[in-house]
Order: C-alpha cells, then sequence, then structure tokens
C-alpha cells in the first residue's frame, strides 16, 4: 500500500517530535489519577560469556538445556527489540530442556546487552555472527533457529544466509517488514488498521527520520526509569497478555532482560534494530520457497535440460519451518503470519485462538511442551554417545554411502526425497 496513505498523520505526529518540550502521560480512570511506582534502572556487573568473532568483536551469548556433547538438538535464540540474551524461551524449565536433549543458546545482538556493536550492520552480517558463534562454542551438526516477535527477521536471515547449517526455523508471532512490498492490499489493511497513531508514526520514522527516534527512546526505556513494555512501545494488549503483563513472574523478567539490554546506555542499536525491520532485508522471503532451478542459457542447454535433470538444483530452504501465531495478538497482527505461509507454501502455520504477543510464549510449562513435541518429535533425552555409535547398523553406513554416491548425478525433486527424506525426518 502506498505511505501517503498514512502520511498526513504521520506528519502531524512528526510535528510533536520538534517540540522543544518533553512529553508527559497520565493514566485517568473515572476521572481519578493511577499512580505507580517508579523504579530505576539498575546496571547490573558484567557476567556475559562472551566469544571473539572473525571481524574482533566480541559476542555475549547465554547457554542452558544439557551440555553440548550430549545435546541431541541445537537450538540459537536471536532475541527480540528491547530484549537481551536472557530471554530465550521465557520460564522454561531445565527438566524441559533435558527430557528433549536439547542445548538452547542466546547470545546479545550487536550492541544489545555485552556485544560489541557493528559498524555496519544488516541481515546478511547477523546471519554470518550467528555462524561464527557457533562455530566458537562448538556446535559442529545443523541446528534449530528460534524467534520470537522481531528476533524473526534474524531467524530468517540464517534460513537465507546460512541454510546448509540450519535444521529448520521455530517462529512465533513473527514480526515482518510492515511496509513489506509482496503483501496483499487485504494484508495491508490488516496490518496497520489496528496499531495505535503512536506506534504508526515510530514505524514512519524509522523508514524516513531515523535520527529522530533517539529523541523517544531516550524518554522512555533510555530514561533510566522503567515502565510497562506496552506504555514504553505503544502497544495494545489482548486479554491473555494483559493478565500476564501484570504477574510478578513476568514483571521481575521483563525488568532484568530490560536492564541488560540497555545496559550500554546507547540509542545507536535500537536505532539499527528498527530501521532494519522497515527496510529493504536484502532478500525476499519468497527467496526462501524450494523451487527447482535449471540452468538455461542459451538453447542447447535448456533443450538438454528438459532431457537431463543434472542441470538443476533445488533453491531455497529445504528445511521444516513452524509459525505459531496468537489470534488475539495486538503487536504483530496474524496479517504477517499469514503472509508468510502464503508466499512460502509448506510452512506450518500453528494458529492459536485465544493468545496473545506473550501469552504462549512465555511461562507457559504446557505451551513449550507442546512446542518440543512439535519440533522434535517424542522425548528420547540427551545423547549417549557411546551407545549410539555402537547401535548404528552397517546397513544404514552403506545407505548413506550409496545416497551421497549417486547424489551428484540425480539432483531432482525425486532424487533428494528418497536419498535425503528419511534422514531429515530423523533428525527433525
Amino acid at each position: 500500500m502506498p505511505n501517503w496513505v498514512y502520511a498526513w498523520d504521520m506528519l502531524i505526529f512528526s510535528m510533536l517530535v520538534l517540540l522543544p518540550t518533553q512529553w508527559t502521560i497520565s493514566v485517568n480512570t473515572n476521572q481519578e489519577s493511577v499512580v505507580r511506582t517508579v523504579k530505576k534502572v539498575q546496571i547490573h556487573p558484567p557476567t556475559a560469556t562472551r566469544v571473539l568473532l572473525p571481524d574482533g568483536r566480541q559476542m555475549a551469548y547465554h547457554e542452558q538445556g544439557v551440555p553440548a556433547d550430549s545435546a541431541r538438538f541445537f537450538l540459537i535464540a536471536p532475541h527480540s527489540f528491547l530484549s537481551s540474551r536472557l530471554a530465550g524461551i521465557p520460564g522454561i524449565k531445565m527438566s524441559l530442556l533435558e527430557e528433549f536433549g536439547v542445548r538452547l543458546v542466546t547470545y546479545d545482538l550487536p550492541g544489545f546487552g555485552e556485544s560489541d556493536p557493528h559498524p555496519t550492520r544488516n541481515l546478511n552480517s547477523s546471519a554470518f555472527d550467528m555462524l561464527h558463534l557457533t562455530n566458537a562454542i562448538g556446535v559442529s551438526d545443523k541446528f534449530w533457529v528460534l524467534g520470537h516477535s522481531s528476533g524473526s527477521m534474524h531467524a530468517l536471515a540464517a534460513l537465507r544466509y546460512i541454510p546448509d547449517r540450519v535444521t529448520g526455523a521455530a517462529l512465533f508471532a513473527p514480526m515482518i517488514n510492515p511496509y513489506e512490498p509482496g503483501m496483499t492490499n487485504e494484508e495491508m489493511k490488516r496490518t496497520w488498521e489496528n496499531w495505535l497513531p503512536r506506534r504508526k508514526l515510530m514505524y514512519f520514522l524509522s523508514r524516513r527520520f531515523p535520527r529522530f527516534l533517539s529523541y523517544f527512546y531516550c524518554r522512555s526505556f533510555l530514561s533510566g526509569k522503567h515502565d510497562r513494555i506496552d506504555r514504553w512501545l505503544s502497544l495494545s494488549m489482548g486479554k491473555k497478555d494483559e493478565i500476564l503483563i501484570e504477574e510478578p513472574v513476568f514483571e521481575e523478567f521483563l525488568t532484568r532482560d530490560v536492564e541488560e539490554s540497555i545496559r550500554q546506555g546507547n540509542p545507536k542499536p535500537f536505532k539499527e534494530e528498527a530501521t532494519l525491520l522497515v527496510s529493504n532485508w536484502g532478500f525476499s522471503l519468497s527467496d526462501l520457497q524450494v523451487q527447482r532451478k535449471c540452468q538455461r542459457r542459451g538453447i542447447v542447454p535448456w533443450l538438454m535440460s528438459i532431457y537431463s535433470k543434472a542441470e538443476c538444483e533445488l533453491t531455497g530452504f529445504l528445511g521444516p519451518i513452524h509459525v505459531w501465531q496468537g489470534m488475539d495478538d495486538k503487536v504483530v497482527p496474524s496479517s504477517m503470519a499469514d503472509h508468510i505461509a502464503r508466499v512460502i507454501t509448506g510452512v506450518n502455520l500453528h494458529k492459536l485462538p485465544n493468545e496473545g504477543h506473550f501469552s504462549y510464549f512465555y511461562f507457559c510449562d504446557e505451551c513449550h511442551r507442546r512446542i518440543f513435541s512439535t519440533l522434535f518429535g517424542p522425548p528420547q533425552g540427551p545423547l549417549d554417545n557411546k551407545l549410539e555409535m555402537d547401535q548404528i547398523p552397517l546397513e544404514e553406513s552403506a545407505e548413506q554411502f550409496f545416497c551421497f554416491k549417486f547424489s551428484d548425478s540425480d539432483v531432482n525433486t525425486t532424487g533428494c526425497s528418497q536419498c535425503f527424506g528419511g534422514a531429515m525426518k530423523d533428525e527433525i
């Protein structure tokens, strides 16, 4: 949808940015002011484990779950806006990670928490940061990526730029570019229609005038004082989310996570993150669609491609992509998940009636169990490397040999399914 549809509203609000006076917000219910205790932000001593990346930057990360040498599945989770490596899967139980043999790795994006900033970061560099991190901590196998909200764009970037290292993706309320040109008019309308005017302004500024974002950030989450996340980020909340964010466990988690996120006190990484979301990602979601691509340069190669399968290859992301979307999510409209599922056919879309933006992903033991069962199948516990190596049948080794032996001369959808389909299903 053309930007001019929202231009007048945006221009009016943009004028307010230039006012020298600081905005104050009061909340009134039945003509009575609701006074909340103001908590000051605390900056904690550094505690993160860090790795040195090839370009000399340090990246902070956090690990949970079973030891790396006995992990059946590795799960790498880039965090969302105003979050940190401490988030991961909020409230996940260690016992559940052990039951499924999962090692969960989270990390601070550049400039967030204890990670060094990146001078020219984009989604390509984000994917390779993930790759370098996994190499540095000894993850030699493929891994799953997990993204919640805007963290999903980093997970999707991994599918585009390092697909050979990624088994599959789990996306929760995935936030995509709200100006995505591939959206239909209906998807665009559903995306924008229920957002608060101030939030629309923030996206407009991120896209056109990102230098003004510092004004808002320094008067909200960088002000040195805590507040509710919906007021900080101008979010509407569904019923379950409204209940959840009032819970002490959520408030305690959010307080510590935000304090870690803003540790460096610099608005620049937040401006970069906001700008990344609404800019050209460097790839299209349609690039992840599995397609059979044949070389057809000239008449002779084209004629040969009709009769020879050797000139063709599969492009796109070959692994599973799961999307969970709350249908009462007022932060990320369901139109975004619908768009992803429409563009990338084969996406497993799980629509969650009555769930909001946080309610299914945060502090829900039963939800976490259902998620892991969907991704990993029945729980099998950590790997017993010695026992499982002893039990590998000789026939399986021979089968893998013949699959790789003949895959180079039989590159097509049928051949890939026959040779790799079973192995991929077992791995998933």
